[in-house]
C-alpha cells in the first residue's frame, strides 16, 4: 500500500502517472533507452518537449501572443530572472505576502528600484492584502505577486487589477490546481515540484511584449528570449522532470482538466477545513476568504502534541505533515495527486488523535 505523501514539494505524484513512468524507464516507446539516456537533440526527445509544450497550452488556455518554456533553477532563479528581463523603466512593485513573495523582492532589489506595495506581515501572513490599481506606480515595469503561498496557506482570492502595468505571478503552489484567466498576466512562472513533477525544472509563461526588454547584464541562460528562439533546447534541458511532466499534463487531461480538478481540490479543501473550524483541538489561522486550495496549515493546542502527532501519523502512512519552521504546527499539502480518500485518512487520524489528548 502506498503512503499517503503531504509534503509541500517534492509532493505525491498520480499514481497512473508514476505506472506509466515506471514501464517506460528502461525503455522508452520503442527506442531502446530511457528519457534520462536520451538525447534532447533527438527526435524522440524533441517530440516530448513539443508534446508538453502543446499539452500545458491546451489545460491552462494560454492564448498565442504568450510563449512557453521549461528551464532549469527552480522558481527562485525567476526571482531574478524577473527584473533582469522586464527591465525598461528599472523600478517595479511587491506584493509581499509570505517568504518566497518576500524572497523574490530581496533579490529583485539587487538591480533597480523596487518597492514594497503592500504587505500582510503585520499579520503573519494570514490574509491578502486589499489591492487598488491606484496602488502601484505608473512607471513600474511590473507588479509582482505570489498566488498561492505554500508556507503560510493563503491564496489570491481574485486576480489583482493593475491597470496597464504587467502583472507577473509566482504559481509554484496552485499551478493547474484551479482554473486561471492567463490573459490577465504579463508573466507566469512555477517550480514543477509541487504540482506538475520532480524538481529541476520550471515553467515560465510570458507575453511576446515582454520578451526583448531583457536588461544588458541579464545572463544569457536566464534571457527568456533565449529559451523562447531555442523552444527551452538551448543547453541540455531537464529531459526527465519534462517528460513526467508531460505525463502529469496528459493524465489531468484524461480526467477532465484543469475544471474537473478544480473541483476535486475544493471538495478536499472543503472537508479538511471543516473538520478544523469545528473541532476546539485544532486551530488555523488564516483569514477564511484567503485559505488556500493547496496548502492546509494547522496547529494543536501545544507544541508538543504537534510533535506527537506528526510522529504518530507517520506511523499510519501520513506523510510528511510537520508544519514550516515559520509557522510551526502541521501542514497539509493537498495538491492534484492527492486523492480525496487520503483526505478522508487525514481526518480520521485527527479524530483519533483529538480523542486520546483531549
Amino acid at each position: 500500500m502506498r503512503n499517503y505523501n503531504f509534503s509541500a514539494g517534492p509532493s505525491m505524484l498520480p499514481l497512473p502517472v508514476l505506472e506509466r513512468v515506471k514501464h517506460g524507464l528502461v525503455d522508452y516507446d520503442g527506442n531502446g533507452i530511457s528519457v534520462m539516456e536520451m538525447s534532447h537533440r533527438s527526435k524522440a526527445y524533441q517530440a516530448i518537449n513539443d508534446q508538453a509544450e502543446a499539452l500545458l497550452r491546451e489545460l491552462m488556455d494560454i492564448p498565442e501572443q504568450y510563449d512557453i518554456i521549461f528551464v532549469q533553477g527552480g522558481a527562485s532563479l525567476q526571482f531574478e530572472a524577473v527584473p533582469l528581463n522586464i527591465k525598461r523603466n528599472g523600478k517595479a512593485d511587491y506584493v509581499v505576502t509570505g517568504n518566497f513573495s518576500g524572497k523574490a523582492y530581496k533579490e529583485a532589489c539587487k538591480y533597480g528600484d523596487m518597492r514594497e506595495a503592500a504587505s500582510s506581515a503585520d499579520k503573519n501572513f494570514t490574509y491578502i492584502p486589499k489591492l487598488d490599481k491606484s496602488m502601484f506606480r505608473q512607471d513600474a515595469d511590473y507588479v509582482h505577486i505570489c498566488y498561492n503561498n505554500t508556507i503560510f496557506g493563503t491564496r489570491y482570492d481574485k486576480i489583482p487589477d493593475t491597470g496597464d502595468i504587467p502583472l507577473v505571478a509566482d504559481i509554484s503552489s496552485c499551478i493547474l490546481s484551479q482554473e486561471l484567466d492567463v490573459s490577465k498576466f504579463g508573466v507566469l512562472y512555477a517550480g514543477a515540484q509541487k504540482n506538475v513533477g520532480p524538481a529541476g525544472m520550471t515553467i515560465v509563461i510570458v507575453r511576446k511584449d515582454l520578451q526583448d526588454t531583457a536588461s544588458d547584464i541579464c545572463p544569457t541562460m536566464m534571457k527568456w528570449s533565449t529559451q523562447i528562439k531555442e523552444k527551452s533546447l538551448y543547453n541540455t534541458p531537464p529531459c526527465f522532470s519534462t517528460y513526467v511532466a508531460m505525463e502529469v499534463f496528459r493524465w489531468l487531461k484524461e480526467i477532465g482538466g484543469v475544471k474537473a480538478i478544480q473541483k476535486i481540490n475544493e471538495e478536499k479543501a472543503e472537508l479538511l477545513y471543516d473538520f478544523i473550524d469545528n473541532s476546539s483541538f485544532y486551530a488555523n489561522s488564516v483569514e477564511k476568504p484567503f485559505r488556500s486550495l493547496m496548502n492546509v496549515p494547522f496547529v494543536s493546542p501545544t507544541e508538543e502534541l504537534d510533535k506527537r502527532f506528526v510522529e504518530g501519523a507517520a506511523k499510519k502512512g501520513l506523510l510528511t505533515l510537520k508544519g514550516h519552521r515559520l509557522v510551526g504546527g502541521m501542514r497539509a499539502s493537498i495538491y492534484n495527486a492527492m486523492p480525496v480518500e487520503g483526505v478522508k485518512k487525514l481526518i480520521e487520524y485527527m479524530a483519533e488523535f483529538e480523542k486520546a489528548n483531549k
